[in-house]
């Protein structure tokens, strides 16, 4: 049930919901870089909260893994909250996604607009790390879709036994997803907290 073959099986199952969240996130990339106004503010207030966590990790005894520990902690935690808040419908996971789309896109345009170099920024900074931790988001917010348009399915009023096979099957490939998800993040915060953390630094 855990193992990579049957990930990579779901994977296929949900592919056109994962093109979808794909294309939200791209979204969301665009109007953090277009971002202006209230909506620039909340971007700024995210990224505040961010730089405050980052300088007090820096200030640790050993910076690179209390990095790794709050990274890997925070990811995976809320990717895998993520996919079971899918119950509500699957709103969340999407305002999620966007939002972390919006950040990405609003951080690489403010970096350039101070003259920082964007190839520094995007192949240092994000490519490493990001390349393994983005699809792991996105695959996650595709399954809390998922769960959310089962639930919308189930008021629908469809048959109860089809409904409880269904059901049974989500919360299989929920499990089975949760864990893969966690690994790939596992990977990424190794990554993110020595490799990016290194280049960024140096």
């Amino acid at each position: 049930m855990l193992r990579l073959t049957t990930f990579l099986k779901d994977l296929g199952a949900i592919r056109k919901t994962l093109v979808f969240v794909t294309i939200l996130f791209i979204l969301g990339i665009v109007a953090g870089w277009y971002s202006t106004g209230s909506l620039s503010e909340i971007i700024n207030q995210q990224m505040g909260g961010i730089r405050d966590i980052s300088e007090a990790l820096s200030k640790s005894t050993s910076p690179k893994w209390s990095f790794f520990v709050f990274i890997f902690f925070n990811n995976s935690i809320k990717a895998v909250v993520m996919i079971f808040l899918g119950l509500f419908v699957g709103v969340l996971p999407i305002l999620f996604l966007l939002i972390n789309g919006m950040v990405v896109g609003y951080l690489v345009h403010s970096s350039m607009e101070q003259g920082n170099s964007l190839f520094d920024l995007v192949v240092k900074g994000l490519l490493p790390h990001g390349i393994i931790e983005i699809p792991a988001i996105i695959i996650a917010c595709a399954f809390g879709l998922q769960m959310g348009l089962l639930v919308l399915s189930s008021l629908g009023g469809s048959g109860k036994g089809e409904l409880k096979r269904r059901w049974r099957e989500m919360f299989r490939r929920t499990l089975t997803a949760s864990v893969w998800i966690v690994i790939l993040l596992f990977v990424a915060a190794i990554i993110e907290s020595t490799v990016t953390y290194t280049l960024m630094k140096g």
